[in-house]
């Protein structure tokens, strides 16, 4: 099963992510935001947007792969940062779009004002597809 993402032939092309993607004959997968906790659920590295967003990325990974998936699986992702600093949002988007490589799926980038944990900067969740398994 492959990915397909959509440019836009009609679309401003210097966007550093795919407009659309299309997936047929899958399972879709959506994963819960992924926070920057450790395994001990404590956010990591309070006060740095980029450390979070690894952090972040790396339990999204390992979600991905209990559900039989990867990064080159997701089809979209929505990236809150609780900041109204324009840098702080680059920053973390240029954490996440270093995980992907050239896997670059629609994105939607958010600032916000606050999320669920104490000191918690970034929380990342995806849309992913695998083939439709079939039964044993």
């Amino acid at each position: 099963m492959a990915i397909e993402l959509v440019r836009g032939a009609r679309l401003f092309d210097g966007v550093p992510y795919a407009y659309a993607a299309i997936a047929r004959g899958s399972d879709l997968i959506f994963t819960a935001g992924a926070c920057p906790l450790d395994d001990q659920g404590r956010v990591v590295a309070p006060g740095d947007v980029s450390a979070q967003a690894r952090q972040a990325v790396g339990n999204l990974r390992i979600t991905l792969q209990e559900c039989g998936a990867e990064l080159r699986d997701v089809v979209k992702t929505t990236i809150y940062v609780a900041s109204s600093r324009r840098d702080d949002l680059a920053l973390t988007w240029n954490e996440v779009v270093s995980a992907f490589e050239d896997h670059r799926p629609p994105s939607t980038l958010l600032g916000v004002t606050v999320l669920g944990y104490p000191d918690q900067l970034v929380e990342i969740e995806a849309l992913a597809v695998v083939p439709i398994r079939q039964p044993a």
